[in-house]
């Protein structure tokens, strides 16, 4: 019996290899209030028929809930992947206070890459944001991914 204990990336790393097999996008979401777990997720774009349907944004909605508000100040997201414009944008109206995120994104990614929506003067909420954490796992989950789907 082992006494380990994931960490919150590891868990979204095991949520992120779920979707994978499930034939999603391999990211996956953690939000934490705390050493309290408020919410978890993986993409379910295509079991849910919804574009909107990223880790990030279930994570969020299911945090939420949780807490029973609008605002997650005080809370922590931790995902696999840079997160896009539309879950950036979530991120910034949910008040979340820091983001740490895995493999960064040149194609969609809105944090470090792109849009770099935190570092615009219209941006009313920036979190803090640590990248690069669990970065080798979930960009070798992403090319293992994609590179399936082309065979």
């Amino acid at each position: 019996m082992s006494n380990t204990v994931q960490t919150p990336m590891e868990l979204a790393l095991s949520l992120a290899e779920e979707a994978a097999a499930n034939g999603e996008a391999p990211v996956g979401a953690v939000i934490m209030e705390g050493e309290r777990l408020l919410a978890s997720a993986r993409n379910q774009m295509r079991a849910l028929n919804d574009p909107t349907a990223h880790a990030e944004m279930l994570a969020i909605r299911q945090a939420l809930a949780t807490r029973g508000t609008g605002r997650l100040d005080g809370c922590d997201l931790y995902v696999t992947l840079e997160p896009c414009a539309m879950c950036a944008g979530a991120i910034a109206h949910t008040r979340l206070r820091r983001l740490y995120f895995g493999a960064g994104d040149t194609k969609a990614g809105a944090v470090e890459n792109g849009v770099r929506l935190f570092d615009q003067p219209t941006c009313h909420h920036a979190p803090e944001v640590l990248s690069g954490i669990g970065e080798q796992r979930a960009t070798a989950l992403l090319q293992q991914f994609f590179k399936s789907l082309r065979r």
